[in-house]
């Protein structure tokens, strides 16, 4: 199907024919690939300056991508660049500690009223598997409850597929996920507390854990309905379970204290990742001193990483969290979002195509549907994904560059300025067109 569109470039195609001989399906993460577009080469990007990107064969793109969220600031924030090059003509790594580590703990709990306590990991999925270990052996139980749709990084035991039902007992979500591995994984409905109660009403004293992202943003973007999230707090407290908020997307992008702050929900140990390493390949797990003294080498529960704590990431998180903790990034791009989704909504209806949007802080969603609210992770399946198919290569031949699947939300940043917000308006009109066209 790419091969009708003006884009990716011989460049692009090139690299993803050679890529392919080395490299598995072409790319180094699913997320990169189009397979969910139609097929065809991805576009290799070369280099990146503020909303801006530009691919291998020159063309340049408004990115709503923004490395999948960590580029709040904009692509090579000057700030942020200096830092890791300052710090990289130091030395790499060292294996030992820096003060650079404690810089950024320090920042994160001084953000972050739920954290005391941070051990830096080297993901976001590497954070969620070291919560659901540490709420483990803090609880002395077993199960967990995750949610249909919300995904924590391809670990195995939260690997896990929802089936047909409100409540499924784990079933393996990928090959090479054993059964055993997943079969103390409990699936309940997000933004259904009746399915979590379900869950409860079985193995409440078997639970360790519900973990959830507050803003689910890998079934596109949707936010929790009023009261989803105050209601998991109050089962936790009511069966001594830990709280575990993936923040690895929402921390630091719905607001400058996390998402936990944006909706007045404090959990019990949140997961983070993109934004805190500023670009670099850092996560981190926090919580109450109470809870993260579990963690080895003060308590039992065992958890190491060479890399942890690496110093270009430590440098780059620093940086970028100074610039966004007094809240003026996030305010800036408040009337950025507003004007970007009211433009594309104004668009599709004057092409007659049904679609809304729905965010919250600084990532939205766009779904093409009737509907005016979506909830939950089959209303998401529901929606019309051919139009979006369509709409991405439109965008993308316009000069716009979306994540290529219809299950990731976008991302603004304060780079994003009214140039950028025209061009995609612009892009819009004849993507909506191509949609309304069939």
């Amino acid at each position: 199907m790419s091969s009708q569109h003006a884009r990716p470039g011989p460049r692009s195609i090139e690299l993803f024919d050679r890529a392919r001989r080395f490299t598995p399906g072409g790319v180094n993460s699913p997320a990169r690939a189009f397979n969910g577009v139609g097929g065809g080469a991805p576009v290799f990007i070369d280099r990146a300056r503020g909303a801006w990107i530009t691919d291998v064969d020159g063309n340049e793109y408004v990115d709503y991508v923004g490395s999948f969220g960590p580029m709040i600031l904009g692509h090579a924030d000057p700030a942020v660049v200096e830092a890791v090059q300052k710090q990289a003509a130091k030395g790499l790594s060292f294996g030992a500690p820096t003060g650079l580590e404690v810089e950024l703990a320090e920042l994160i709990s001084t953000m972050v009223d739920s954290i005391e306590s941070v051990r830096m990991v080297n993901s976001g999925t590497e954070a969620a598997m070291t919560a659901i270990r540490l709420a483990r052996g803090h609880t002395g139980r077993n199960k967990i409850v995750k949610f249909a749709g919300n995904y924590h990084g391809h670990v195995d035991a939260l690997l896990v597929n929802a089936g047909s039902g409100p409540l499924t007992l784990g079933i393996p979500g990928s090959p090479g996920v054993p059964a055993s591995v997943v079969e103390d994984t409990l699936v309940a409905t997000y933004n259904d507390l009746e399915s979590v109660k379900t869950a409860f009403a079985e193995h409440g004293d078997e639970i360790a854990a519900i973990m959830v992202e507050p803003v689910a943003g890998n079934m596109n973007c949707v936010p929790p309905v009023d009261g989803f999230l105050e209601g998991l707090r109050e089962i936790c407290d009511a069966h001594g379970t830990l709280l575990i908020f993936d923040e690895v997307m929402t921390g630091f992008r719905v607001h400058p204290n996390c998402a936990q702050a944006y909706f007045g929900v404090t959990p019990d140990v949140t997961a983070l990742g993109k934004i805190v390493g500023g670009g670099m390949p850092v996560g981190a797990v926090g919580g109450p001193a109470s809870v993260m003294e579990t963690l080895a080498p003060s308590g039992p529960v065992y958890q190491a990483g060479t890399l942890s704590g690496h110093p270009l990431g430590m440098a780059a998180g620093i940086a970028t969290l100074e610039q966004i903790r007094d809240g003026s990034v996030h305010a800036a791009i408040e009337p950025k979002m507003t004007a970007l989704r009211d433009g594309l909504a104004a668009r599709a209806r004057q092409h007659g195509v049904p679609f809304m949007t729905q965010g919250a802080g600084a990532m939205f969603g766009m779904f093409f549907t009737e509907a005016e609210r979506v909830t939950r992770f089959d209303e998401v399946a529901a929606c019309d994904l051919d139009a979006f198919t369509r709409f991405f290569h439109g965008m993308l031949d316009n000069g716009v560059y979306l994540a290529p699947a219809a299950f990731e939300a976008a991302f603004v940043s304060r780079a994003h300025d009214e140039e950028a917000i025209e061009a995609t308006l612009a892009a819009a009109d004849k993507a909506f067109a191509a949609v309304a066209a069939g």
